[in-house]
């Protein structure tokens, strides 16, 4: 939207549904996988070489030909394309903190599903202050953006 005046024009972009949206799709992306890498590097530990490259190699060789971890990967690396799109049409502020809150959340919750030890009373403290916080973020984005939007309406003396 744009806002004209006697002295200036101003941008006004507000946050869309397709944004938010892509921006938890990046977040799912991101923070499902995260449990599915750990458990797909089993085993990497037990990979040893002679020397140091031989061993870098067979632990990439080792990765590589894992489904456990090269499918987990890949949809790992395909929340990262969404993101980098997801930014260039998204407010930085908004985006990045959104986007890794919410992987942190559900990196939590996935865990949780496949066993792995969740944190207790703790880690549901932690998550409550981290919707809080992109509570937060989210709305002085907004009132951000209303802000503007009248200031930049009134003349200027």
């Amino acid at each position: 939207m744009r806002l004209l005046d006697d002295y200036r024009t101003v941008d006004v972009k507000m946050v869309t549904i397709v944004e938010v949206l892509s921006l938890v799709l990046v977040s799912l992306l991101w923070g499902c996988t995260n449990p599915f890498l750990k458990k797909g590097c089993e085993g990497l530990e037990n990979v040893t070489e002679s020397n140091r490259v031989s061993q870098l190699l067979a632990e990439i060789k080792f990765l590589l030909l894992n489904l456990k971890y090269l499918v987990p990967f890949l949809l790992n690396q395909s929340g990262s394309l969404v993101y980098f799109y997801t930014l260039s049409t998204t407010d930085l502020s908004l985006a990045v903190p959104v986007a890794n809150s919410l992987t942190f959340l559900w990196t939590l919750l996935t865990g949780k599903l496949l066993g792995e030890e969740f944190g207790g009373k703790q880690a549901v403290v932690g998550m409550l202050l981290t919707m809080a916080g992109i509570t937060l973020c989210v709305m002085s984005s907004v009132e951000g953006k209303d802000t503007d939007l009248l200031n930049a309406s009134q003349p200027q003396l």
